[in-house]
């Protein structure tokens, strides 16, 4: 006798964490960036270019296809957890680390947890006309004498986690998850399994250096969740740097930053320095004298740095959840899956472009935010930037937009990338899944995108997301030389410490801020809000593609978007034109 009613409909799923729950769907075939697209306090997504837009997530059985973006977006589903602004489940297409990861935080550190399953993409795509849902998420499969749900005009997905792997665990392993090496160690080891189990990897793996996201201030939560393990006697195994914080730490009292913010955000970042992570405050740890080498295993977090170690760099690591980053560095160890393997690194989407003859450096943030929408969670390669050089600012530039909108952790583009000399080596001499070609008319739609705003006027120039590098802060001063600043508009450029401090650019350093730019260190414009900028501003211009996208959602002001000389054009004049730029073309 079949366990439900005929009439129910009844779906089989994975369980990622397990559960039951019964609401109201809010259905969405767009993935969706927890940070920076929902506000946790609220739950309300703020994010502009999203179809849910203004929707409350609280109560729903949220369905969509994964995240993407930020790496934070485990943070902030922890928030909602705790602050009780949670969706009642998550069904989600396939598996998605970044949401996972944080229900299992809330579950295994604060007890609070939800359902999480994957149903794979036809019955995703059949759950948009269902306006409720039933979800019961157990790790054993469901035996044929169990008891059958209550009547109910419900789908129902019935989901398990037979698809888990076994890991083989070293001596070393085995010691922390019995609490040999304390709390901290134990509760971090077995998430990893958990994770690793998940992702179908059957053995763990050395980490040589950690990048740790989950400073960045979200809420109370996040506080509580690293004051715990600080006070778990919580110690870093490996090297680890910490990413931009939610403050200037010398400067946040001076700006006029609340209280309210800045001792919470400052309490984070000393339980992380009381792990033993350094206080290098920056998204940009490439910049070090610490980045990692070619081939270095290593366990980051910060959707820019991810996408830049495993791509330009050529080292290894997955798209690391926030939380799971410390787990990593407090054991030295992670799952040998996702791009730590080489067969995982293999592109198997390419994208074909003809760059378009005199384009300016926009066209690299551009390039990167089309091409991470097309590839989703699949590598790409592009074909046919052979004689364009990117610099490394515009590769940084272009990955920083590609992780924006995309779930991968790495792209190559042919003859220019590491593990790219040539498109066949970045597609492993296999054929492309797919191809796609982007167009002039592409980019076109992507500028008037991130242009919407009508508005000509600009009051404030954002530059430094991701933070400045001495090269850009050379640059910005050779576009700023004998030219004026507006009274009416203010420049702020995000960059780190050390980089500003350098004597290599002390001349340019002192250029621009005569010229009237103000520099702001350990932070970044990801999380800068007024009244570091002006709260009188009503349109800020940017140059970084990243901020094009979560600035109007996260500091609710239009944002305008282009080149660095266009940027100090805005700067000098107050203005920037509504139409594209000439190399873009013009709408047919």
């Amino acid at each position: 006798m079949d366990r439900f009613q005929s009439d129910t409909p009844k779906l089989l799923g994975k369980t990622w964490v397990s559960g039951e729950a019964s609401g109201k769907v809010l259905w969405t075939d767009m993935d969706l960036s927890f940070w920076g697209g929902v506000d946790p306090r609220t739950g309300v997504v703020i994010d502009k270019h999203h179809p849910l837009h203004g929707q409350t997530l609280s109560d729903r059985i949220l369905v969509l296809p994964g995240s993407r973006g930020s790496c934070t977006g485990s943070a902030v589903m922890l928030e909602l957890l705790l602050g009780g602004r949670a969706p009642r489940a998550l069904v989600l297409a396939g598996r998605d680390d970044v949401l996972m990861l944080g229900v299992l935080v809330a579950e295994a550190v604060f007890g609070k947890s939800i359902p999480v399953v994957s149903v794979g993409a036809s019955a995703f795509l059949a759950l948009k006309q269902r306006p409720s849902l039933r979800v019961q998420a157990g790790e054993a499969p469901m035996p044929e004498s169990a008891p059958m749900p209550e009547q109910t005009d419900d789908a129902v997905i019935i989901a398990d986690a037979s698809h888990w792997s076994v890991v083989a665990l070293g001596e070393g392993d085995l010691r922390m998850l019995q609490g040999t090496e304390g709390k901290a160690a134990r509760v971090a080891m077995e998430i990893i399994v958990r994770m690793a189990r998940a992702a179908g990897a059957t053995q763990l793996l050395d980490i040589q250096q950690g990048h740790i996201d989950g400073c960045i201030y979200t809420g109370p939560a996040g506080l509580a969740f690293a004051r715990r393990l600080a006070s778990w006697d919580a110690k870093v195994k490996i090297p680890t740097t910490m990413n931009a914080i939610s403050v200037d730490r010398c400067a946040w009292r001076a700006q006029g930053v609340p209280a309210t913010l800045g001792v919470p955000a400052e309490a984070l970042a000393d339980a992380y320095v009381a792990m033993g992570v350094a206080p290098t405050y920056t998204c940009a740890p490439y910049h070090l004298p610490t980045a990692p080498r070619f081939g270095e295993q290593i366990a980051w977090a910060e959707s820019n740095a991810v996408v830049y170690a495993n791509s330009v760099i050529g080292a290894r690591t997955a798209k690391y959840p926030d939380f799971l980053d410390i787990f990593i560095a407090l054991t030295g160890r992670a799952a040998a899956a996702s791009s730590h393997l080489t067969q995982n690194r293999r592109a198997v989407l390419q994208v074909d472009i003809d760059p378009p003859a005199d384009h300016d450096d926009s066209f690299w943030p551009l390039l990167g935010y089309l091409v991470g929408v097309w590839a989703g969670r699949d590598v790409p390669v592009v074909n046919g930037l052979q004689a364009a050089s990117p610099t490394l600012d515009a590769l940084r530039a272009f990955g920083a937009a590609f992780a924006t909108t995309s779930s991968a952790p790495m792209f190559h583009i042919a003859g220019d990338t590491p593990e790219a000399p040539d498109l066949a080596a970045a597609l492993g001499g296999a054929e492309p899944n797919s191809t796609r070609r982007i167009t002039v008319a592409d980019l076109r739609n992507a500028w008037r995108a991130f242009n919407k705003a009508e508005r000509d006027q600009v009051e404030w120039v954002a530059l430094g997301n991701p933070h400045f590098s001495a090269e850009e802060i050379t640059a910005l001063a050779e576009r700023c030389a004998g030219r004026k600043k507006s009274d009416t508009v203010g420049i702020t450029v995000t960059t780190h410490g050390d980089v500003l401090r350098s004597a290599a650019i002390a001349g340019p350093v002192a250029a621009l801020r005569s010229f009237g730019v103000s520099f702001v260190v350990d932070t970044c414009w990801c999380v800068i809000q007024a009244p570091v900028f002006d709260p009188a501003v009503k349109t800020v211009m940017t140059n970084s593609g990243k901020y094009a996208h979560y600035g109007p959602g996260l500091v609710d002001r239009n944002v305008r978007f282009g080149s660095l000389a266009d940027c100090v054009d805005a700067a000098c004049t107050g203005t920037f034109s509504t139409e594209p730029p000439l190399w873009l073309g013009q709408d047919g």
